[in-house]
């Protein structure tokens, strides 16, 4: 079933199809205004959550609660440092064979996952060690 978009909705996957990355609704904002493009930040928000409904869209919501929207694509995995807010993409996937579980056993469509672990960069974990022994 095909499903019909408004004109904010398009003019919302275009600008992230140009992108090609993650990005806050704000930014978007700033990013479609920088276009000449007239649209309202609360309509960029209700864009994205109805795109985010249908499964063009989808949501990653860093340790700060910052949200950033980019199309759905493939799956994304992350080690995120919660003192320095670095962000790491991994490789692998642990949990496609999960996914393909879950999809039949519950008849449950899937549009995207994630898997996102928080903790401490090597740096970060350095500078603690340093602060630490400095202190000690």
């Amino acid at each position: 079933m095909k499903t019909r978009r408004t004109r904010s909705q398009i003019q919302v996957l275009d600008l992230l199809k140009q992108l090609k990355s993650a990005i806050s609704a704000q930014e978007l904002y700033v990013q479609l205004r920088q276009r000449q493009v007239s649209m309202g930040l609360a309509t960029v928000y209700r864009s994205l959550e109805s795109l985010k409904l249908e499964g063009a869209v989808q949501v990653r919501t860093l340790s700060s609660g910052e949200s950033l929207y980019s199309l759905t694509q493939e799956d994304t995995h992350h080690l995120t440092c919660v003192r320095c807010g670095s962000s790491v993409v991994m490789a692998e996937c642990p949990v496609h064979g999960l996914e393909s579980h879950l999809t039949e056993s519950h008849h449950f469509q899937i549009f995207y996952h994630t898997l996102e672990f928080f903790g401490l960069c090597e740096q970060c974990q350095l500078a603690e060690e340093d602060s630490l022994t400095a202190t000690g």
